[in-house]
């Protein structure tokens, strides 16, 4: 999916023809803040933001949500925060808070049954069974290939309707 920065270039690759857009959260920092991605932008400042693209293009929006900004009960509001703005599916990492971005140096990891109930939360919040919940795992760059892979694993056995394991592509 190409990534936007916000509604105009939303509908920029809609009409290009792509049938389905993904907002990041550099996109969204970098934008609204001119500031890098580093945690410094609230839920609300995110689903307001992805909210106007998501009534901008008809098309579904899949979108960055970091750490789920918190705890599980955070992840369930995330969840249903994000879904009531209109988008139609969300990643969420398993990095410490503050998070980095995926491709900087100095990032660290909950642990796996930390992220696990994180999903779970989000599997129950959801109020529409589309709405997707893909877990990342930053444990690449962290703790290695094999225990990246192995917490992908994991994700996918609690739930998630997809895994993204970031920094492999760094091969």
């Amino acid at each position: 999916m190409p990534g936007a920065y916000d509604a105009l270039s939303a509908r920029l690759i809609v009409r290009a023809g792509f049938p389905a857009v993904m907002a990041g959260g550099f996109a969204a920092a970098g934008t609204l803040l001119g500031e890098p991605d580093a945690g410094q932008m609230t839920l609300n400042d995110y689903a307001g933001h992805y909210g106007r693209i998501a009534a901008a293009i008809d098309a579904p929006l899949f979108v960055d949500a970091d750490t789920g900004f918190g705890g599980v009960n955070s992840v369930r509001r995330t969840v249903r925060a994000f879904s009531r703005a209109g988008v139609a599916g969300l990643f969420m990492e398993d990095q410490t808070m503050p998070k980095r971005c995926g491709y900087v140096a100095g990032k660290d990891v909950i642990p796996v049954e930390e992220m696990v109930a994180k999903i779970r939360a989000a599997l129950a919040a959801r109020e529409d069974d589309s709405f997707v919940i893909c877990a990342r795992t930053d444990a690449w760059g962290v703790l290695g290939p094999a225990a990246a892979i192995e917490r992908a694993r994991a994700y996918h056995d609690a739930g998630a309707d997809m895994t993204f394991v970031q920094g492999a592509d760094e091969l």
